[in-house]
């Protein structure tokens, strides 16, 4: 089905591999599109619940952008690269179901910001990250400056942003920018481990955890005609998406099973 991406759906796990390791897994033009219709499929698709973005090998998640796409284009070229990579990662922001990066190895300018649009990351011991784009006469642009600061803060951010330098693994880990570092070989099953329980919770519940958790960060949300001026946005959209349960057969199936002590069965309805 896709020409640069391995995928994999088991346990209602989707999993996403990047599949150019000859390239550590680089970003070109042909990646971006097919990434941006495995992520269609997770939003389409009822079997997935949840999924897994990872890299080939046990080099690099993804090293970066494919930099020999860059040569000649104009500024309005540049600006239009920009705003599609943009595009397909606030998709992966925005996501319904829940969407973990597995890291396995270098995670570097494009590399990184596709970890960051992810829900959470998980390391493996050998990764590595940053946003070398200064050492090329550039900047990020799927939203590196963005999502890094909201991750780690303006000063640890800016320092990496603006020197180019790469932590590792444990250093993400004391940043926050990762949840877990892990070895090479447990990486996919600590993540399918996580998901497993996140599966087993009530979908329409896990997506309004994320679209109330973006909200703090200024990400869209797709219908905003009932949020109240009375409290800052992201609360008054937790207000509105916390009320909208009380109308899904889920709640109605969570409260009455844990009222007569049973196990729950969600249908995401």
């Amino acid at each position: 089905m896709y020409n640069t991406l391995l995928t994999e759906l088991a346990n209602n796990i989707f999993t996403i591999t990047i599949n150019r390791p000859d390239k550590l897994n680089a970003l070109n033009k042909i990646v971006m599109e097919e990434l941006d219709a495995a992520i269609t499929e997770v939003y389409n698709n009822d079997e997935i619940k949840s999924a897994i973005i990872t890299g080939a090998g046990q080099k690099s998640f993804v090293a970066g952008a494919d930099i020999s796409e860059f040569i000649g284009l104009s500024v309005e070229q540049g600006k239009a690269l920009a705003k599609k990579g943009q595009d397909i990662f606030f998709k992966i922001e925005n996501a319904p179901k829940p969407i973990i990066a597995c890291v396995n190895g270098f995670a570097l300018g494009g590399g990184c910001e596709l970890a960051m649009s992810c829900h959470f990351r998980i390391a493996s011991e050998n990764a590595k990250f940053g946003q070398p784009e200064v050492n090329l006469g550039i900047m990020p642009g799927y939203g590196g400056t963005q999502r890094l600061t909201q991750l780690i803060g303006k000063g640890r951010a800016l320092e990496l942003l603006m020197s180019g330098n790469m932590i590792d693994a444990n250093t993400a880990l004391q940043y926050g920018l990762v949840n877990y570092v892990v070895s090479q070989e447990e990486l996919l099953n600590k993540a399918k481990s996580i998901l497993e329980i996140i599966n087993s919770k009530a979908p329409i519940g896990v997506a309004n955890c994320i679209k109330a958790a973006n909200a703090v960060f200024g990400s869209k949300v797709s219908d905003t005609s009932k949020v109240s001026d009375t409290y800052p946005y992201s609360f008054a959209l937790e207000v509105e998406l916390f009320g909208n349960c009380f109308a899904t057969e889920d709640m109605k199936e969570g409260t009455s099973a844990f009222l007569e002590k049973r196990k729950t069965n969600f249908k995401g309805r």
